[in-house]
């Protein structure tokens, strides 16, 4: 097993003693993960998506405490990655530099702003936005975030994993459920089957940060992705495994007589 901390692990002042004592009440040695690894496992996990095409895809990871870009390249075989970024703006950090202010017009559309303000560093390196227009990007949101307006824009009664994973979700469409979200307040996210009381602080703040993505970078869909950083360590334990094995067999095969 592989067990892995990221941006609040990272920032934290304390983030290498509150591991140290999580390893010595559990027993769990945790690895704090750098940024650009964090984007690379979560795009390891979302390449089945994506068509080897030849053209870009930009994928984004919206978190708690950072939102993750990850500028890729979909060659033939193996996506490469161009580029990648750590915001430190996630839907934890916004709900809380923000609180009930969130849930006004007014606030909503300060925090989009100010993600909007964070992301043009990247744009300006990258020039996404003229890929866009030209017709040759693909964008692909992984996160809680993205898959609750997928669910939304379904119109699902419950939230089902296998409804959403993959969808090409239009960019009309994501932006009505968007549109959705904010006019239930909180009470009425509170109720929704897609939303419920445990996130129902940090839905608007991920919208945000999605609004701000697709203000920037306006794609005419959003590729939906249920998996991300855990499926990538998977795959890539999975992947060292087999390599052992096979490196095993080769062994036994050369001594046995």
């Amino acid at each position: 097993m592989r067990a892995v901390a990221t941006e609040a692990c990272r920032r934290a002042v304390n983030g290498t003693d509150f591991l140290r004592r999580v390893k010595d009440e559990t027993g769990f040695e945790f690895d704090i993960i750098t940024s650009r690894e964090e984007a690379e496992l979560a795009l390891e996990s979302c390449t089945p998506l994506l068509p080897m095409d030849g053209r870009r895809a930009l994928l984004f990871d919206i978190g708690g405490g950072s939102t993750e870009l990850a500028w890729v390249r979909l060659t033939c075989g193996r996506p490469e990655l161009i580029g990648y970024d750590s915001l430190p703006v996630g839907v934890v950090t916004l709900a809380e530099r923000w609180g009930d202010a969130g849930f006004s017009a007014d606030g909503f559309e300060a925090m989009v702003a100010d993600v909007v303000d964070r992301l043009q560093s990247f744009e300006k390196v990258h020039c996404i936005a003229r890929e866009i227009r030209c017709g040759g990007v693909r964008l692909l949101g992984t996160s809680g975030t993205v898959t609750t307006l997928a669910g939304v824009a379904l119109n699902l009664e419950r939230y089902r994993r296998v409804a959403v994973d993959g969808v090409a979700l239009p960019s009309t469409e994501a932006a009505d459920a968007l549109s959705h979200l904010r006019a239930l307040g909180r009470e009425g996210l509170l109720q929704h089957p897609c939303v419920g009381p445990e996130r129902v602080e940090f839905v608007l703040p991920g919208c945000a940060v999605f609004a701000a993505i697709t203000r920037v970078w306006p794609a005419p869909q959003v590729i939906v992705a249920d998996r991300g950083l855990r499926e990538g360590v998977l795959l890539r334990l999975m992947r060292a495994d087999r390599a052992t094995s096979r490196y095993d067999a080769r062994r036994r095969d050369v001594v046995r007589p």
